[in-house]
């Protein structure tokens, strides 16, 4: 039959049935009816040939659609296609409801369907009636679209090939529901169960590692890409003679095996298993098919991101070090690292901790720019790069340098993929706990003292690494006292969940004040505040939403209340801080200002801080502005609280001794040491070989007198 030609006589018998007949031919694109067929679309009733548009135009949308959609499953299948669809008048209202019966045709070499079928009217029950009552409570398109779009949400939501499964079992189909399910995947020429619902474990053994040559329904699917429907055991029997004996065993009545297609591949099958028997219509054909098409995209999705979780603790324990048992004699050493949640979740933080030739050791903390691929393979090089020239005994700026250098050389190479990176750089001598530090644009070190007194240690630095090959890193000398430990972290433990670094610090400052355990307790809990519960693996996943990568590295020199081996214990009588206040770094004076005060977070005198730090002020800008050397501040706390002794000290390299001036009412100077005398408790100038100190105290007072 051609398109446009006058339909078979049987036409006319249908017509006196109130059915229509239409020839539609995809490669064409034209429909053609016969009178009866025109009369229901809401068309004169007479024979006329129409575009796929004009048709469309009078269908309800949806149900064009599932046309399209029933045709290919049915062209598959070499079944029949029946679907019902809702004509619509101009106005868009639904006059009435017809079934439309087709055969169809795939033509390969064309790539287009041919379909001849009949148009007959469906009566639906009056609206308000019993019956219509009963057809809006059982409405099958209704509920097979609600059904579709509840389970397309929960598949898509599944982020597991678990979850996957688990979704998969709890689908509950409009009118029949399986009571056993079961995915198969390929594994070379093997059919393997990736997962069960329905059945005992251990009854996939019979099915797991199956030959894809077998004669088994699911191994049939897979070579195929045919959907397999049996709607009785007899069925069954007769078709798989070899396997029914496996599948008689589970007592169900009927089994529909589906192709899970992705991308034009077949990757594995579906089965759905009944325990009553099932005819299998073309309806329940197109629910089971969808479903099919949804779970093989969810499996692929959550396989690749499964893939990819797989990928990335590859990589992290590829360029990661494994901290292990190592024993640092005298100090002990926690580390955490937890990537992000997006893409690959792999990024650029990395640590590591090194042994020098001196029989000191190095701790390194990093932040490579970026996210992605690339930010992890530079990571691995920078990481590589930093030890290779530790291990040369290189000092910590010479570490620094040589490393900026060699990132810097990488960027030319690739000036479109420009990357920079912040680092810290610690020397660490374990008898003395002398820390040589070195920043590249990393965060300052804190310091949690032995009694919970948390300090940020201001530390010199240079530029990120690879931004200048000729930039200097200058260090800083810090000693870390029995019973302390130093935190080293990267930015994202401070600014994960909208903190920026002043209020991320401050969190993170109340977990190190409160904390009361053992040094590994007190990694995990730095990174549960952040992220929620983990396990003590550096690569352990935790919350599915990260926002940056994590680095912790703790280093905890061993004492009373270090948490290296035990508990917090009684609260040592001495704390103490360290800074120096270089000619040319000025602005250094307002961070130990800062650095005084959090070393006097608890002290009962509110009005002592402020003069201790009014006077710590004095002392250094009198250094800075009457001599031309570097000035060394020691402050300590001693004795227990309530009875304390506050004690700073400024040291210099100049002889020249201060004096008291009477200054001038306009003066600008000469007030310093009145203004000790005034409000220290105690103060004097001790010579120091070559130099001085000038030192104050203060003792704590309970009644909140200051020093006057």
């Amino acid at each position: 039959m051609r398109t446009g030609e006058p339909l078979p006589a049987v036409g006319d018998v249908l017509a006196a049935l109130a059915t229509g007949l239409w020839h539609w031919n995809t490669a064409s694109g034209l429909v053609t009816v016969d009178a009866e067929a025109a009369r229901l679309l809401g068309l004169p009733a007479e024979q006329v040939s129409l575009t796929e548009a004009q048709v469309r135009a009078r269908l309800h949308p949806v149900d064009w659609n599932e046309i399209t959609g029933v045709v290919q499953l049915a062209a598959a299948e070499g079944t029949l296609a029946e679907v019902r669809v809702r004509v619509m008048d101009e106005r868009g209202r639904v006059v009435r409801v017809v079934r439309s019966r087709s055969k169809p045709s795939f033509d390969r070499v064309r790539k287009a369907y041919e379909l001849i079928g009949t148009l007959q009217e469906v009566t639906e029950p009056a609206p308000g009636t019993p019956a219509g009552r009963s057809a809006v409570t059982g409405d099958w398109r209704r509920s097979r679209e609600a059904f579709l779009l509840d389970a397309g949400r929960a598949l898509a939501e599944a982020r597991s090939t678990e979850e996957v499964l688990r979704v998969t079992a709890n689908l509950s189909m409009p009118g029949f529901t399986p009571d056993g399910l079961a995915v198969f995947g390929v594994q070379g020429d093997r059919l393997t169960v990736i997962g069960h619902h329905g059945h005992e474990p251990g009854d996939e053994g019979p099915f797991s590692h199956m030959a894809l040559a077998t004669d088994y329904p699911a191994a049939e699917v897979v070579r195929t890409g045919r959907a397999v429907y049996l709607s009785s055991p007899e069925q069954y029997k007769d078709r798989y003679p070899l396997t029914w004996p496996l599948a008689e065993r589970f007592g169900r009545r009927s089994w529909a095996f589906l192709p899970l297609v992705v991308a034009g591949r077949t990757m594995g099958a579906w089965m759905a298993a009944f325990a009553y028997p099932v005819a299998f219509t073309p309806d329940e054909r197109s629910v089971l098919t969808t479903v099919a098409r949804m779970l093989a995209q969810a499996l692929s999705r959550a396989g690749a991101a499964e893939s990819e979780r797989e990928l990335t603790d590859g990589l992290q324990r590829t360029m990661l070090p494994q901290l292990g048992p190592q024993r640092i004699p005298g100090m002990s050493v926690a580390a955490r690292y937890v990537p992000t949640g997006g893409g690959l979740q792999v990024g650029g933080d990395w640590y590591d901790v090194i042994p020098l030739p001196s029989g000191r050791f190095a701790l390194v903390i990093g932040d490579v720019q970026g996210h992605d691929v690339r930010a992890a393979g530079l990571m691995g090089q920078l990481r590589i790069a930093l030890r290779a020239y530790a291990s040369e005994g290189h000092r910590p700026d010479a570490v620094l340098s040589r490393a900026s250098r060699f990132l810097h050389g990488i960027n030319e190479a690739d000036p479109a993929e420009l990357r920079f990176a912040t680092c810290l750089y610690v020397e660490v001598d374990p008898a003395a706990g002398v820390l040589e530090v070195a920043r590249a644009g990393h965060p300052d070190p804190v310091i949690r003292m032995a009694d919970g007194t948390v300090l940020t240690r201001p530390t010199a630095g240079g530029l990120p690494l690879g931004i200048d090959p000729d930039a200097d890193y200058p260090t800083t000398r810090i000693v870390l006292e029995p019973g302390e430990t130093m935190l080293l972290c990267t930015d994202g433990l401070i600014e994960t969940g909208g903190h920026d670094l002043e209020t991320g610090w401050q969190r993170l400052r109340s977990i190190l004040e409160e904390h009361k355990g053992e040094l590994e307790e007190l990694a995990d809990a730095l990174v549960q505040a952040v992220h929620g519960p983990t396990s003590h693996h550096t690569t352990g996943p935790l919350a599915d939403r990260r926002e940056d990568d994590i680095a912790v590295l703790l280093l905890c020199r061993e004492g009373e209340g270090c948490g290296c081996g035990g508990a917090l214990s009684v609260r040592p009588a001495v704390r103490r801080t360290m800074l120096t206040v270089a000619q040319a770094e000025p602005e250094r004076v307002a961070v130990a200002r800062q650095q005084l005060r959090e070393l006097l977070h608890d002290w009962a005198s509110p009005d002592q801080v402020d003069s201790a730090v009014l006077l710590l002020s004095e002392t250094l800008t009198n250094v800075l502005v009457h001599t031309d050397t570097d000035a060394l501040l020691t402050a300590q706390v001693a004795g227990e609280p309530g009875e304390r002794r506050m004690r700073v000290e400024v040291t210099d390299a100049s002889d020249d001794l201060p004096h008291k001036r009477r200054p001038g009412e306009l003066a600008s100077s000469g007030r310093g040491l009145i203004l000790i005398e005034l409000l220290a408790h105690a103060w004097g100038v001790d010579p120091r070989g070559e130099g001085k100190t000038t030192w104050f105290e203060f003792h704590e007072s309970l009644d909140g007198s200051g020093g006057l």
